[in-house]
């Protein structure tokens, strides 16, 4: 039995670990930690979580937990994954992995270092539908890939407490959504790339509303990721993958248990489709899981997420926006 301990009376808490915890008998949620107790004990007592630590370091400090969620803003990813890790504990850190690369090092290096595992919480990664994609473009349906646009838009409100729009927290239209496009691409493309061009709207208090990038992979592709968290932006979630023979259209990698649909033209040929499945979480439970009983390797996290908040520095060095230094 894995016995979990969630950092954050967060709202994706119960989507990404309450709820497919639920669901599984080789699992359960013991434990919860906020800033305020007494907002701990109303989230476990909503979602029937037996008990809550006093602190963020009570609960890591626990001898009955061996998987902690950390579902906290990005600026406590670093030092509270870390001293997770250093407990003895596997780690499931949401997106974005860390404020900047240099703290994602520190946190790989922190898992290098106890053997215990930390995967990034990139939920579509391990959905079918994703999985579909890249087997498509490995059988070479589409040829070589050539370019690839990315788009993860939605609106987010500025109302106060909305971490998103506080840059000390990590929020910033890029960290929170363009994180999505850019690793979307990344895996698409499987290289290393450089950000050619960029640049980002930014709001009244700091942050990015809106961001694109023009990158150049190793070997030639492109790419075009374009993030946006405007008042009044409708919700797209898009991958196009022009190959040399072909395109690949891709409807909702985010959340494909919502609809979905991959489209593959050749000429005058297409061929649309959808993939099935559960909930991209109850995906990413099973492979913590597989991964902490050493039947699987990660899909994310390590070289993977210092490479993406890499990309992160890198698009907003070339964007001239001015981030908090941790």
């Amino acid at each position: 039995m894995i016995r979990i301990g969630i950092l954050g009376a967060a709202k994706i808490a119960p989507l990404a670990m309450i709820t497919p915890a639920s669901k599984r008998a080789d699992c359960e949620i013991i434990c919860v930690a906020a800033r305020d107790p007494g907002r701990a004990r109303s989230f476990a007592d909503t979602h029937g979580i037996p008990d809550i630590a006093a602190s963020y370091e009570a609960l890591i400090a626990r001898d009955d937990i061996d998987l902690i969620y950390n579902a906290l803003p990005p600026n406590r990813h670093a030092d509270l994954t870390i001293a997770a890790l250093e407990a003895g504990k596997a780690v499931l850190c949401e997106k974005p992995f860390a404020m900047n690369a240099a703290e994602a090092r520190a946190m790989t290096e922190a898992a290098r270092r106890t053997g215990r595992p930390l995967v990034e919480a990139f939920h579509y990664r391990f959905h079918p539908m994703f999985e579909e994609i890249l087997r498509q473009l490995r059988s070479g349906a589409i040829g070589r890939v050539c370019a690839i646009k990315a788009e993860f838009s939605v609106a987010i409100k500025d109302t106060p407490g909305e971490l998103r729009h506080e840059p000390a927290l990590g929020g910033g239209a890029l960290m929170d959504l363009g994180c999505y496009a850019l690793h979307w691409a990344r895996n698409v493309a499987g290289s290393q790339a450089t950000v050619t061009a960029a640049s980002s709207r930014v709001g009244r208090r700091g942050v990015d509303l809106e961001t694109s990038a023009d990158l150049t992979f190793e070997g030639g592709a492109t790419a075009r990721i374009h993030t946006s968290m405007l008042a009044g932006q409708r919700f797209k979630a898009l991958l196009a993958i022009q190959g040399t023979d072909g395109l690949l259209l891709a409807s909702n990698p985010l959340h494909p248990s919502f609809g979905n649909s991959i489209t593959l033209r050749h000429g005058k040929s297409v061929n649309r489709y959808s993939v099935s499945g559960d909930k991209t979480y109850d995906y990413q439970l099973a492979h913590l899981l597989d991964v902490m009983w050493g039947k699987a390797s990660p899909l994310t996290g390590g070289a993977d997420a210092v490479a993406n908040m890499a990309l992160i520095d890198a698009i907003y060095s070339a964007a001239g926006v001015n981030r908090p230094v941790s």
